[in-house]
């Protein structure tokens, strides 16, 4: 039910970005037409996940993805929200956020199986961490390089838009961070407690 839940969901983002794509694209506004594919390209993610691949996000992160897709590509670059000033820094939080998440669960999947009951706190807020700011590393050296290579003005604020963005990423990681590790902190100590 939950991998059907996340095709319907990505799917409708996929078809909703197609429809603008070719409403754009007829109008002749090219950057809202090149704004609407990479929606769909970014849509079909989930949806490649859950077809192709055994990689599965429990439904919450695939939500949040979503709805960041929204608020960066529809409301931020089609309608323009990102001149609010404080759009982009929310974003970067919210990605944060979620980037963390993703470590969460990427570690859940991958390693808390065979780590018994002796995993570290601070190894599980360090790895969601550490996704989370990898994540937000690697989105400003795409923007750097776009701007460089392709003429773009992803950086519209040079190295100041760049050092917010990347606070507001570690920002928005570090809660979740801190969250998993005291979590992890507690079962631990309740379960040996019972024990």
């Amino acid at each position: 039910m939950r991998n059907k839940l996340v095709i319907v969901l990505s799917g409708l983002y996929v078809l909703f970005m197609a429809c603008l794509a070719f409403y754009y694209y007829s109008h002749q506004e090219s950057f809202k037409a090149s704004v609407a594919i990479g929606g769909i390209v970014c849509g079909a993610i989930p949806l490649g996940l859950a077809a192709f691949t055994r990689l599965q996000f429990n439904l919450p992160i695939v939500m949040f993805y979503l709805i960041f897709l929204v608020g960066s590509q529809y409301l931020g670059s089609i309608l323009g929200w990102y001149g609010l000033g404080w759009w982009d820094t929310f974003l970067h939080a919210i990605s944060g956020m979620i980037l963390a998440f993703t470590g969460i669960a990427l570690y859940e999947r991958f390693a808390h199986r065979n780590a018994g009951d002796e995993i570290s706190a601070w190894f599980v807020f360090l790895f969601a961490l550490g996704i989370s700011v990898l994540g937000g590393v690697l989105w400003e050296a795409y923007e750097f390089s776009s701007d460089q290579f392709f003429g773009m003005t992803l950086q519209g604020g040079g190295n100041k838009d760049t050092m917010i963005d990347l606070i507001s990423d570690t920002g928005g990681g570090l809660l979740v961070s801190l969250g998993a590790g005291i979590r992890t902190k507690f079962k631990l100590h309740r379960k040996h407690g019972n024990s």
